[in-house]
């Protein structure tokens, strides 16, 4: 790992942090330039990918109420079947005791023909109610979709614009970090965290903070002018850089 470069004025280590603070700035200007399309596609996939499963499910549920139905009218013809092998087995019965076993059987296909008739229903229920929720489910499919190709489209052409630009503040705010002294260098990912606009480092313009805009006093502006220490503002927390003069010129009245 390279040794840091030593900085001993106060001023060339404002200088770095306020270069720092630029190249952030731009990276994060591509943020913004791309703005909630990373997070929309990603629900976007995710949703699309959780109704998938959903349809998945629907169609397996349609085809085991398929084989369900030709399982029942298999058992069907078979009770069909015994019905009429127990029938011709009557007209030989040679006693009570047969015909009642007999009967009991009959009764008791013609119990299994009910019961697989009943099945059937409700299996065809099924597949009806379930190809209707497909439809349904298709159609929104369709526009998820749709939103999808679109954001993605618009997505890869910001990334494809952006692409290189973005690779080479990502290296030179590696590069640059590498420089700052280590203190320094969290102060500024802290503070850079704590606000939405991550501005860590600001100049003072028209006698206010330029991260927060609270009025900074003639005396303290005129310390900060000789940037012999690092300052901060006393409302926000950010670093000042300096005076922006070509903003406002402080007379020297309001500076005694």
């Amino acid at each position: 790992m390279a040794k840091k470069k030593e900085l001993t004025s106060v001023a060339d280590k404002l200088e770095q942090l306020e270069q720092l603070q630029a190249i952030h700035s731009k990276i994060d200007a591509i943020h913004i330039l791309k703005g909630e399309l990373p997070i929309e596609v990603a629900d976007l996939e995710d949703e699309i990918a959780g109704t998938l499963k959903r349809v998945g499910k629907v169609q397996a549920e349609i085809t085991e109420a398929e084989e369900e139905i030709e399982n029942r009218k298999t058992l069907m013809k078979e009770a069909q079947g015994l019905i009429v092998k127990y029938d011709k087995q009557l007209l030989n019965v040679k006693n009570n005791r047969e015909f009642d076993a007999l009967n009991k059987e009959i009764e008791l296909q013609k119990l299994e023909i009910q019961l697989a008739e009943k099945k059937i229903r409700e299996a065809n229920y099924t597949i009806e109610n379930h190809k209707g929720q497909l439809e349904e489910v298709q159609k929104r499919l369709d526009s998820k979709e749709k939103d999808l190709e679109i954001k993605k489209k618009e997505l890869n052409n910001i990334i494809k614009d952006t692409e290189k630009e973005e690779k080479e503040l990502n290296n030179s705010a590696i590069a640059m970090e590498a420089e700052v002294e280590e203190r320094f260098l969290l102060a500024f990912k802290r503070i850079r965290k704590s606000y939405k606009n991550g501005l860590a480092v600001v100049k003072i313009s028209r006698n206010a903070c330029g991260g927060c805009f609270g009025f900074i006093p003639p005396q303290t502006q005129s310390e900060i002018r000789t940037k012999k220490k690092i300052s901060t503002c006393e409302h926000c927390g950010r670093i000042i850089s300096g005076v922006d003069d070509s903003a406002v010129v402080i007379s020297e009245e309001e500076m005694a």
